[in-house]
């Protein structure tokens, strides 16, 4: 009968477990606000709470005599919460860029049924008609507002590479002039815009930092043309991992004729979208998808997002049951050192709860220690810390700047909080519920 009340009292405890990080996990700022409030006012306005608040003292007190057993719990913490909250800074920041490119007064008119530009292939007489339709915003001379572009990847070497043969993908663009107006936060850093026609280039910054031999006046090889670096251009987005050229220059090279890949226009009423995207839809002519090119950016962020995300939480728990069982290790050891006296606050009168409560607060601390330390040291190391991948739908490397942003070092802190709240309740139970007598022989 004892074992069976046992084996109950353990899995109801592990299901109070399950419940109390579900709920956690789950829990705004405000309501954990809340709830430490509460928790405060039970602490001072209550015997038990002001039991536990003792007791807890006590226990903080002897922290130095066990400094060793306590680092190994904090640094345990820390190197979860740093390695999670830098490998989500990595995914948020990916998707930032994107985020950043596009608006939501301009619309990218691809190919029905293309994912992205490099799926799509539009023919000459749909790029003829696009640009006509009704709701495209025009310029002072009375023209529309639409740049007819294509996409492909060139080699280009790397910086830092080991020799010639080191080489990256980078998104070539071809825009029509119209192009730099389509994009008014693109600002020229070094140099000048390209000349249409002629074979030349304006870089990212991005593509700068990334590939060698992209500084104004040094000519690159592309396709099998030599091609000269006029210009830098910032964008603070996407765009910046990308080189630009002239659209037939681009496509005369790459032996694409006149077909583009998509052509992006100004609207003429930002409200307009829905209006616009129906004519194109209505046109026998056209057989098109339409979006912003807001929202067509952010879809191409959610995948390579999500698995990064992934990715992040799936070692952090991993490296959060090592930090869990290093944390059972030494408050049970805490406990076993301790139990004469928590025998003894026993027998004089403290029940069993304000013990479970002091020794779980100064597991928490621990771990709310360990979770600041990670979180800072994620902040230092890779806040801003510059990465190149693929990017999902693209054909050339994106550069983006890992983002440690205060909801990660939020997410860092609940994550510690919740390895200190498993990795104390069991050795606080175990402490609640040992017998006095057997406490007093345990040492």
């Amino acid at each position: 009968m004892s074992k069976s009340k046992n084996f109950l009292f353990g899995f109801g405890l592990f299901v109070l477990v399950i419940a109390c990080l579900a709920v956690w996990i789950k829990l705004p700022p405000l309501m954990v606000g809340v709830l430490v409030l509460a928790f405060a006012l039970w602490l001072g306005l209550t015997r038990r709470g002001r039991q536990a608040a003792s007791v807890t003292g006590v226990g903080i007190s002897t922290l130095k005599s066990r400094l060793g057993s306590s680092a190994v719990v904090v640094i345990g913490i820390a190197g979860v919460v740093g390695v999670l909250v830098a490998l989500l800074a990595m995914g948020e920041g990916y998707a930032e860029t994107l985020r950043k490119t596009g608006s939501a007064d301009t619309a990218i008119v691809m190919r029905g049924g293309s994912a992205s530009e490099v799926m799509s292939v539009l023919d000459r007489d749909s790029v003829v008609v696009i640009p006509q339709t009704a709701g495209i915003a025009r310029n002072a001379k009375g023209e529309p507002i639409a740049s007819s572009e294509i996409v492909v990847a060139a080699n280009l070497p790397v910086k830092g590479g080991k020799g010639a043969d080191d080489e990256g993908s980078v998104q070539l663009r071809g825009i029509d002039q119209q192009g730099w107006e389509l994009r008014p936060n693109l600002k020229i850093v070094a140099g000048r815009k390209f000349n249409p026609g002629m074979r030349e280039l304006v870089v990212g910054k991005g593509a700068q930092r990334q590939f060698a031999g992209l500084e104004p006046g040094h000519e690159i090889k592309l396709g099998s043309q030599q091609w000269t670096v006029v210009g830098v251009f910032a964008s603070d987005d996407a765009l910046e991992s990308e080189v630009w050229g002239d659209a037939s220059v681009v496509s005369d090279t790459y032996r694409r004729g006149s077909s583009r890949a998509s052509v992006i226009v100004k609207l003429a009423d930002p409200n307009g979208f829905k209006a616009f995207e129906s004519t194109l839809a209505a046109d026998p002519r056209l057989k098109v998808d339409t979006s912003t090119t807001l929202d067509y950016f952010n879809k191409q962020s959610e995948g390579t997002s999500k698995v990064i995300r992934i990715i992040g939480i799936t070692v952090g728990l991993i490296m959060a049951i090592g930090a869990i069982f290093g944390a059972l290790n030494t408050m049970f050891a805490a406990v076993a050192s301790r139990a004469r006296e928590i025998a003894t606050l026993r027998a004089i009168g403290f029940r069993g709860l304000p013990v479970v409560v002091a020794i779980m607060l100064e597991t928490m601390l621990l771990a709310l220690l360990g979770g600041v330390l990670g979180g800072a040291l994620a902040w230092l190391i890779f806040n801003g810390y510059t990465a190149s991948t693929l990017a999902q739908g693209s054909v050339g490397q994106l550069t983006f700047e890992f983002h440690v942003s205060p909801a990660l070092l939020w997410t860092g802190v609940k994550w510690a909080l919740a390895i200190g709240f498993v990795g104390g309740l069991f050795p606080a139970v175990r402490a609640a519920r040992l017998p006095v007598t057997t406490a007093l022989r345990e040492l």
